[in-house]
Parts: C-alpha cells; structure tokens; sequence
C-alpha cells in the first residue's frame, strides 16, 4: 500500500508542478510579467507645461499703485507698487561677504529713511537713505560667529526684532542698536516674521509656530505641526489677516490659527505621504492673501487657492514655480521655473495670459537660468535671476523690453521704498532709481 501511495504522490505532484516550459510555477520570466500587471501606479509624475498662452492679449490694470508695500506688509502682496525708474545705479552699501546667501532667502528691513541688514558675522547694519553706515552692532560670540548666522528681520514701532538660523532671538532699539533682551530657542527658525499689537510670531526647523512677547522675549504659544528629520532650507511664510495668523511648514501643510490664544483652527495638506521623504526638495512660494482666500505655489507643479476661512480648496493649476506672486485687481501674477510669465483669474485659477520672456535666449543657455524674484510696478516687471540679470517686463504685452546685468552670480528678489529700487547680493546691496 505504501508503494501505491508513493506512486500517487509521485503522480500528481509532476501533474501540477511541472518542469516543462509552459509551467507558469517554474519560470520567472512568467512570474515577472504577472507581478507587473497587477501593480497600478497611483502617483503620476506629472510634466511641466511651458506653453505660451493667448501672448497677444493686453492687460490693463486700474489699481492705484501703492507706496509703503514693503513696510510690516500682514498679507505679503506687495500689488501694484509706485514705481517707473530709468535704473541707473546709484550706490552700494558694502559688508562682509555672506558664505550661505544662495541657500537662504535673506531680506532687507525697510525703516524711516534708512535700510537694516547684516554681514556674515552676524554684524546687524543700519544705512541711512545716502548709504551712510549710522550703526553697526554685533550681539554674537566667537564660536556663534564662526557659524555665519542668517538674520531675519522685523520692527514694531522702535524695536528691531532678530531671529536667526542657530536658534537665538533678540531685539534691540532701532535707532540706538542697543541690545534690549536675548534669548534661545530649542531650534533653528527659517521663516519670515511677522508682528501683531504686542507679539511677534516666527517659525522654526521643527516646523513649530512660535509667538513671542515683543516687550521681553517671553513664548506665548506655540503650534507645532509634523517635522521632518531632513530639513529643507527654503524660508516658511506667513500672513496675518483678521485676527488669524496663516503658515505654512516644509511638508506643504496650510495651517490656521487664533492669534490671541494660539488655538489650531484648521490645517489642509497640500502633498501626499509620499511627498514626507522628499522635505528637502520642496520649495513652496510665499503665502499671500486677500480677505477670502491664500495662494501660493511650488516646484512640484501645483498653484493652490483655498478658503481662508476653512481651508477648502478653491482651484488648482498646474504650475511650477517657487516665486511669490502678486495680486493686482482680479490678476494674479507669477513667473514659471521655465521663465513664463502667467497670470491667472483669481476666483477661477484660469490662465489668462502666458508669454516667454526668456524668448530669445538658446535653449542651451536658457536651461540654466532660473527666476528668483519679481515685482510689478506702475507699467513694468522687475524679474531677478540666478545669473545676476535683471528683466524689465512690459505688463501690458508681457514682452522684455530690456536686460541689464547686476552681477554674474544669483541676486535677491527687488524691493521698492521711496522711488529707489534695491536688490541683494552677497556681499552688498545695489541701489538703483
């Protein structure tokens, strides 16, 4: 019997799991192609569109332009700003040469008649309107100058208020330097900051909102939102509208809060999971606002407008682009990676007019360059890029009417006070009218 059972073994187990080639258990040629059938790509990368769109359209704008856009801006839309100079230069306030500059997104301090800015050993510059140095003061040790901070500014009233990429926050007195309080935080900040009545609010490389006494440094609140464990170096954004402070973090989250208590209101993703690992590669735009909606953009294709009030999405368009855009009546502007200058319906997000304006430069050459900032004045554009150029923008046509040439290596984002254009680069700011 158990001969006969051995043979029946023997019998069925050749039956089923054969060695001849049409055996599907045995080939993995057969077992590779089925896998790959049942795999469905859920998340697709999708190609950027660099298409000019309706060029010959001509827009005419009504707003009045505006002359303190650069001043405690809440809302981060500098609009339409009172400018039309001949961009002759004027002068350049000097210092040291900062090492990080092209990582970070450093700005200047705009006061009454005068500009504050720091070098890289942390050294805080106040010029007056004729670039005169009127102080200079550094609150930094040996070994805290060693590490060339990044300083990100803001004021209320006759307070300057500091905080930096090694973790310390402090505030001096605007007109005299004098240190008046310092602190440290548990982290690094990479934000903007903002100030509200009594407070200030800045965000930190654990993706933590952080409001803070203006009088002594004291923390409030904080609202903390998921980290990463790879910190991108692209600066966070905030606006403050109707008593609701507005953040994003570097994993792409919109998030909403009470000013006065610190209670989270809503928050809206903006990127899937899969987005977490990839942090570093992240750049999303400013934040800016109008009473009912934000918008912003970022380098994964994507233009979003959400409710301001509960943070729904309103539209999307595909768009790539890490710029802070504008909004002029019922435009909204912004410039592509590619070099497409876009403006958008703001209630629908339908692309009303796209022109390349970096038609005329070879390809070759042109996939090399990229924008960094821009801003819209009485009749112009003023677009910096990477390559130190500075673009004049037609806004009615959207042609380039002219290039002039600032330096050789990647310049700020252009800033307008007082009928004078100023830009940054790493070792200077340039002055032009």
């Amino acid at each position: 019997m158990n001969k006969i059972y051995k043979v029946l073994l023997i019998f069925i187990f050749s039956t089923n799991c054969s060695l001849h080639s049409k055996s599907k258990f045995w080939k993995t040629e057969e077992i590779k192609k089925e896998t790959k059938t049942n795999i469905e790509e859920i998340f697709i990368k999708e190609k950027v569109s660099n298409l000019e769109y309706s060029p010959s359209l001509k827009i005419s704008l009504y707003s009045k332009p505006i002359n303190q856009s650069f001043f405690n801006n809440h809302d981060n839309n500098n609009g339409r700003i009172n400018y039309d100079g001949n961009l002759k230069s004027i002068s350049r306030f000097k210092f040291s040469k900062i090492s990080n500059f092209y990582q970070y997104d450093p700005k200047i301090l705009f006061g009454n008649n005068s500009i504050i800015f720091f070098d890289n050993k942390g050294a805080i510059l106040k010029f007056d309107q004729n670039s005169k140095l009127i102080w200079k003061k550094n609150y930094y040790s040996k070994p805290e100058k060693k590490q060339n901070p990044i300083l990100f500014f803001t004021s209320n009233k006759n307070t300057l208020i500091v905080a930096d990429n090694i973790a310390k926050y402090y505030a001096l007195n605007i007109n005299t330097g004098e240190l008046l309080w310092s602190k440290n935080n548990i982290a690094p900040f990479n934000s903007q900051l903002k100030t509200y009545k009594d407070k200030f609010f800045v965000i930190d490389f654990e993706n933590t909102l952080r409001c803070y006494s203006i009088k002594d440094g004291t923390e409030i609140w904080n609202v903390k939102t998921e980290s990463t464990l790879i910190r991108s170096q692209k600066k966070l954004s905030m606006v403050i509208i109707d008593k609701k402070i507005y953040f994003n973090n570097s994993l792409g989250d919109i998030s909403a809060v009470d000013i006065n208590t610190g209670d989270l209101l809503w928050q809206s993703p903006t990127q899937s999971t899969l987005i977490y690992d990839e942090g570093f590669f992240l750049k999303t735009s400013d934040i800016i606002a109008d009473k009912n909606s934000l918008f912003f953009s970022n380098n994964k294709n994507q233009f979003f407008s959400l409710d301001i009030n509960i943070g729904t999405l309103n539209w999307v368009q595909k768009i790539n682009s890490n710029l802070r855009p504008t909004l002029v009546d019922k435009y909204i502007f912004t410039v592509s990676l590619g070099g497409y200058l876009i403006i958008m319906d703001k209630q629908t997000g339908n692309i009303v007019r796209s022109t390349d304006i970096f038609r005329g430069i070879k390809l070759k050459k042109r996939s090399k360059i990229q924008p960094v900032g821009f801003i819209l004045g009485k009749n112009n554009i003023y677009l910096t890029t990477d390559d130190g150029k500075l673009l004049v923008i037609d806004v009615r046509t959207g042609t380039t009417s002219s290039t002039i040439k600032i330096d050789n290596d990647k310049i700020s984002r252009p800033s307008v006070v007082n009928q004078k254009l100023y830009i940054i680069k790493d070792n200077s700011i340039i002055k032009l009218n």
